[in-house]
């Protein structure tokens, strides 16, 4: 256990795993997508199929993880749902501090073997495939 500025003790590899999870939210390309354009505001599937070119199947499925870890809420409007950030700003907020990151580290996080676009194109040809360590 590590002691927080509160002397509060926090369970330090539950909160990191907790944080694994947030990042697992963002993690995929389509759901980042998705996150962009409900920061313009308030979308329904069938807006975002049509945004983004994604069926519709693929967009709910995104969107209930995403409801799942907290990044986005719905309300019901006639027969549909409406989808809209839960935390606009702070989601802003974690985006921009993406894009500064990759505008600083440049190819090294696609470049990357464990993580990288290379290692992700190998696991989805062969998911039996070890990442290069």
């Amino acid at each position: 256990m590590t002691q927080t500025r509160d002397d509060v003790p926090v369970d330090e590899p539950a909160a990191l795993s907790v944080a694994a999870c947030l990042f697992h939210g963002f993690g995929d390309p389509s759901r980042l997508a998705i996150l962009r354009h409900l920061a313009l505001g308030e979308h329904r599937v069938v807006d975002l199929t049509g945004h983004l070119g994604l069926a519709q199947s693929t967009v709910s499925k995104h969107l209930a993880c995403l409801r799942d870890c907290g990044l986005v809420e719905s309300r019901p409007r006639g027969r549909a749902s409406v989808f809209s950030l839960t935390h606009p700003e702070a989601t802003l907020e974690v985006l921009a501090a993406a894009e500064r990151l990759l505008g600083l580290t440049g190819d090294a996080v696609a470049l990357c073997p464990v993580s990288g676009v290379r290692a992700a194109t190998v696991a989805a040809a062969d998911p039996t495939t070890e990442p290069v360590r």
